[in-house]
């Protein structure tokens, strides 16, 4: 009788924790959904003539989450034109260059119309991204240009010497410690770093210049790191039309032949869900040996 009983009581604690679990992965699986549901909507093919857009928010450090997605959209027949939306002061000049060179194989290759419409911020890389469009849309508001390359870092040496600890460098090749933290530039790193600076506002200038069908001369003109208002920006031919990002899909859909208010479609997300966590990778979430230990000067172009 008491086997009996242990059985029973074994058994409904066999049942009652597979119970538990399939709640547990039913509720993770809900979660998982939901979170996931509107990129899903957003990548669906609904009916009707559509529009890509492809955001570019925030500081641009790493091109493979935006040029995929031009790329995508530039090779999708049913998408007519793309939209960049644009809300970002720039960022790393190879990164720039990278996404400006996938917007204007769109254009020039594909012969697909791509348009940019600066929201807030459309300065420096994110200009120069801009510029490989066919159209630059912007607000009376917006932020815009910042035409110019910046390098920065901080000098601690002095904090080293009141710490008294001393930095001990091994190197082959005078310049190969250019930029150290630890000291001040000599005034043959200081050219040297400067003719770097120096060669890629040039690339800067030739790249917006080749992208707005603009003079090289007209650009180097403005070219000194100032940013202006949308509206002082259209003065100076530097966007197109003063129209918010509405205005700009509607103007783009009649450009390209679309009548009434087309679909407007958007990349899937990645977002990293709970169950991501508990079941991927974190490893990216995690602060990594070379980021701890990265120190060398960056060159971006980025308005500050």
């Amino acid at each position: 009788m008491a086997d009996e009983k242990r059985s029973r009581t074994l058994l409904w604690i066999v049942i009652g924790g597979g119970a538990f679990f399939l709640f547990v992965l039913a509720v993770f699986t809900l979660i998982y959904l939901v979170l996931h549901a509107g990129g899903e909507r957003s990548s669906l093919h609904g009916f009707g003539d559509k529009i890509g857009v492809v955001d570019l928010e925030g500081v641009i450090l790493d091109p493979g989450s935006i040029v995929p997605q031009l790329k995508k959209f530039g090779e999708d027949d049913s998408i007519k034109a793309i939209v960049i939306h644009v809300n970002s002061p720039g960022g790393g000049v190879a990164a720039s260059e990278e996404i400006y060179r996938a917007v204007k194989r769109i254009r020039d290759e594909k012969k697909k119309r791509v348009v940019a419409s600066i929201e807030s911020v459309g300065a420096s890389g994110a200009y120069y991204v801009a510029s490989a469009t066919n159209k630059i849309y912007a607000d009376n508001g917006s932020i815009v240009g910042s035409i110019g390359v910046i390098a920065q870092w901080v000098n601690y040496g002095d904090l080293l010497r009141w710490a008294k600890l001393k930095d001990i460098t091994l190197k082959a090749g005078t310049f190969k410690d250019t930029g150290s933290p630890t000291r001040d530039l000599t005034p043959a790193e200081q050219a040297y770093l400067q003719s770097l600076i120096d060669n890629m506002h040039t690339q800067f200038i030739q790249a917006v210049a080749d992208g707005r069908k603009a003079k090289f001369a007209d650009i180097k003109a403005v070219a000194d790191g100032k940013v202006w208002t949308g509206q002082q920006a259209f003065a100076m031919h530097l966007v197109d039309q003063l129209a918010d990002f509405e205005a700009a899909v509607d103007d783009t859909a009649k450009a390209v032949g679309i009548s009434g208010k087309p679909v407007l479609v958007h990349p899937e997300k990645d977002r990293k869900t709970l169950l991501d966590l508990l079941l991927g990778d974190v490893s990216e979430w995690l602060p990594k040996r070379e980021k701890l230990l990265e120190q060398q000067v960056g060159f971006y172009y980025l308005w500050k």
